[in-house]
């Protein structure tokens, strides 16, 4: 009998985010810090706007590309908060969640060959999803010194004659890492030099805790024309399961994204898209109380940290924290591993993101502070044994 699968998909490593929440879905009494996934309800405003939808019959397919009311919205937000404007009509797609974007703009822009540049530790989809439009993934290992950022010098560095996109995963995950202003305004240099294009993951935009607003590459003289900004829902208005996210893009490559979108998918659930319309007229308020709270829970980490003596830069995005664990001698997945079985407490091995992040471990603190401080005690707990074993040898 022939081989049934794709090799190009056996050759694709499974998330290892999943295996450690598969186990401890199973252990009694353990606490997981590894899903990057809002502990919020859905704001109750934007849940009853999905109910009224079902109850008023809209249960037909939108539009391929979204309901105009929803694209004429999101276009609003870029707006009010990034002053970025954008046509509804032919450069904004509204997508099965961020994920979707992110496949269906590398597949629209890549030929056989052509080269992706991917700064990591980061986000597990954007590698696999290079693969899969038959690009040649580039890595670059991104730095703890340099607070996970990536610099115009290793952006330069990195590109070659085949370089056609880089991907721009900021406020990012897993690192919390952020990119300012002047960070963006060094690469754009070297992204117009050499006339690239780029995919900026942006879905935690909202989740920026310094003093400075999110700023979005695309802002920058030249560099709207070259840009495919990618958000959603699922993180800042705490709508995982509502499966929904948005692109922006010039038409020149829209038209194109679209196309896989319609044999693919068809439209993005309807509901959602009714529910994601009163969010953004809406939702500021649920916003900012989340991200208060998200960043009370930040500050108490590396407070905890500092204490404990774990080594950890102070991100000021998103809502994960990347400390260091080299000082014991084990690997990630080790010190993961043993840290579940013995504490039964799930953490994400820094591996999971990028060979690169080695040494480290991924912790969200979407979780109720209540959780996040009996589990942080038994990291202390933890960690104080391996420093005891450490001195014992």
């Amino acid at each position: 009998m022939r081989n049934p699968v794709s090799d190009k998909i056996v050759a694709i490593k499974p998330s290892g985010i999943r295996k450690f929440f598969d186990i401890v879905s199973e252990m009694e009494d353990a606490i997981s810090l590894g899903v990057g996934e809002p502990d919020f309800d859905t704001p109750w405003h934007i849940r009853d706007e999905g109910i009224y939808s079902l109850e008023k019959g809209r249960t037909f397919y939108t539009s391929n590309a979204g309901l105009k009311e929803l694209k004429v919205e999101i276009c609003h937000y870029l707006k009010r908060r990034f002053n970025l404007e954008y046509d509804y009509k032919d450069e904004v797609i509204v997508t099965v969640g961020g994920s979707e974007a992110i496949d269906i703009a590398l597949r629209a822009m890549i030929n056989p060959g052509e080269e992706v540049i991917i700064p990591q530790p980061s986000y597990v989809s954007y590698e696999p999803c290079a693969v899969l439009a038959d690009a040649v993934p580039v890595i670059i290992d991104l730095k703890a010194e340099n607070e996970f950022r990536l610099t115009a010098e290793e952006l330069e560095a990195a590109i070659t004659d085949k370089t056609k996109v880089l991907i721009l995963p900021f406020p990012n995950n897993p690192t919390g890492a952020i990119m300012e202003r002047k960070d963006l305004e060094a690469i754009a240099k070297v992204i117009i030099e050499h006339d690239i294009f780029v995919i900026s993951d942006e879905i935690y935009a909202e989740l920026s805790y310094n003093s400075e607003r999110h700023v979005s590459i695309a802002e920058l003289p030249g560099m709207r024309e070259r840009t495919v900004l990618i958000n959603g829902f699922s993180k800042s208005y705490a709508m995982t399961g509502w499966r929904l996210g948005y692109c922006c893009a010039p038409a020149v490559i829209t038209e194109q994204m679209l196309k896989i979108h319609q044999f693919a998918i068809m439209c993005a659930p309807t509901t959602s898209q009714y529910a994601a319309v009163d969010a953004l007229k809406n939702g500021d308020g649920d916003v900012e109380k989340m991200r208060e709270e998200y960043n009370q829970r930040r500050r108490y980490l590396m407070h905890a940290f500092r204490e404990m003596g774990l080594p950890c830069f102070e991100p000021y995005g998103a809502f994960y924290v990347f400390p260091c664990i080299k000082e014991f001698g084990m690997t990630s997945d080790e010190f993961a591993t043993r840290f579940l079985e013995e504490e039964k407490v799930a953490v994400v091995p820094g591996t999971a993101f990028g060979d690169c992040g080695e040494g480290f471990l991924r912790i969200s603190y979407a979780y109720s502070l209540d959780n996040l401080k009996i589990a942080i005690g038994r990291l202390a707990d933890f960690v104080g044994r391996l420093k005891a074993e450490k001195e014992s040898c």
